[in-house]
């Protein structure tokens, strides 16, 4: 089993070095390995997971290309230049929303650049709104009704009796009062920017006088306007039939009553939620292909893939011997698997990716569902190392330079708020279900 592990987690390692669909494509060679080399019968592949985050992302990306995303942003952009002194509690709040409503960390982008200007024009350092927006947008993943991640719990857990909304409610108050307290930490990160030598350096050296950020008005206002609200009303109906079974439709089935399954649901509202979007905003649908969402979903789709698969294939063929030496410590003691979970996701760089490749090891140990939702947080580690998409670039939007890896590499401007909202919200989260 040692030497299977081993080849493994060299497919992760290798995989995320090459980045994008490398993850998915290693999962593969991985894969091939346990079975050809080792003898291990392969699983099943995650279809429902794939098809369900295919969907989410088919109507995220028709949203992007109506111009939804965009006036999203000018909004953001708005009020964050109406209240610039509340830069560092303001931020964090609308990447969070960003990506709830999107179910993608990815639509941070278009706001980091404004972030970081008016921290600048406020003489706030920079590194605080920053730092904690960046964290934001992946908390947030774990608490998107429609985000890879959340799907891919909602799945595992299915016949355990656990609704989207059991979720949820743990999820969305936990993850949301971490960002809080990430935020309010946040504030007191770091010298002031006048005082910051860098800072100084720079402004010496007229590296600062560049053109103010302006995010341009909505060309059509009222397609984008009008997908946004298409792409809304559809999260909403899918939180409604994830909380009301007596919502979802029953067929009849060798004689027993059987309820139509909520990757089936989401699969069905999503579809025609990029349906609706094309027809009434007469968008074209290669359009919806050439977005930012399009190409990051996809990706997660491929991650999925090819390292949930392998990772399935590797967990049953040696279920019976990990169960055996890890089960007594994780009874005793459950928060350790969110150790696990933390560790997984800064190797598999996805959160969807290390729920699917974990979360069944959790469900064999006999974790209770609940306490697999209050540690659902800890997909969030991948801010540990500082070379995550979103992370390189608020590094290099803020001119400052204020936002930086450390000198010793792990001692950068996301440690620390990544470590409080991830703490505070695994907390949060194991109260949560001690209440309900």
């Amino acid at each position: 089993m040692v030497l299977q592990l081993a080849f493994v987690l060299v497919a992760i390692i290798v995989g995320a070095r090459l980045g994008g669909i490398g993850l998915g494509v290693m999962g593969g060679i991985g894969l091939a390995v346990l079975t050809f080399g080792f003898g291990l019968q392969p699983t099943s592949p995650p279809i429902d997971v794939m098809l369900m985050i295919a969907a989410v992302i088919s109507a995220a990306s028709c949203m992007q290309a109506a111009g939804g995303l965009d006036y999203l942003v000018k909004l953001a952009e708005q009020l964050l230049r109406r209240n610039p002194s509340h830069v560092t509690i303001l931020s964090p709040i609308v990447t969070y929303l960003f990506t709830f409503v999107a179910g993608t960390g990815h639509v941070a982008y278009s706001v980091l650049p404004v972030i970081a200007e008016v921290a600048k024009e406020t003489n706030i350092r920079p590194e605080r709104p920053l730092g904690i927006a960046v964290i934001a947008s992946q908390q947030a993943i774990t608490a998107s009704p429609i985000s890879a991640a959340t799907v891919a719990l909602l799945g595992l857990l299915a016949g355990f009796d656990v609704s989207l909304i059991d979720i949820l409610k743990i999820t969305v108050p936990a993850t949301a009062i971490g960002v809080l307290v990430g935020a309010l930490f946040s504030m007191k990160v770091g010298k002031e920017l006048t005082d910051d030598p860098e800072y100084r350096k720079r402004l010496a050296e007229g590296y600062l006088d560049v053109p103010k950020v302006e995010i341009e008005d909505v060309r059509n206002k009222r397609n984008a306007v009008l997908s946004v609200w298409v792409f809304l009303l559809a999260t909403v109906f899918i939180v409604l039939f994830g909380s009301f079974d007596s919502w979802r439709p029953s067929f009849t089935v060798e004689g027993k009553t059987v309820q139509l399954g909520m990757s089936y649901i989401i699969e069905i509202i999503m579809l025609s939620a990029a349906a609706l979007i094309l027809l009434l905003t007469r968008t074209d649908g290669i359009r919806a292909t050439q977005g930012s969402v399009f190409s990051a979903g996809m990706q997660a789709v491929i991650a999925i893939f090819g390292i949930a698969w392998m990772g399935d294939t590797f967990l049953q063929g040696n279920m019976l011997l990990l169960t055996r030496s890890i089960e007594g410590i994780v009874s005793e003691m459950p928060w350790l698997f969110g150790i696990a979970l933390f560790i997984m996701s800064i190797l598999l760089y996805s959160q969807a990716a290390t729920v699917r490749a974990l979360m069944p090891l959790g469900i064999a140990l006999g974790i209770s569902p609940w306490v697999l939702i209050a540690l659902f947080p800890a997909v969030n580690g991948y801010f540990f190392i500082p070379n995550y998409p979103t992370v390189v670039a608020a590094i290099n939007f803020d001119r400052t330079g204020t936002t930086r890896i450390g000198k010793y590499v792990l001692n950068h401007s996301f440690m620390m708020p990544g470590m409080v909202a991830t703490v505070v919200a695994i907390g949060l989260g194991l109260l949560f279900i001690r209440l309900y």
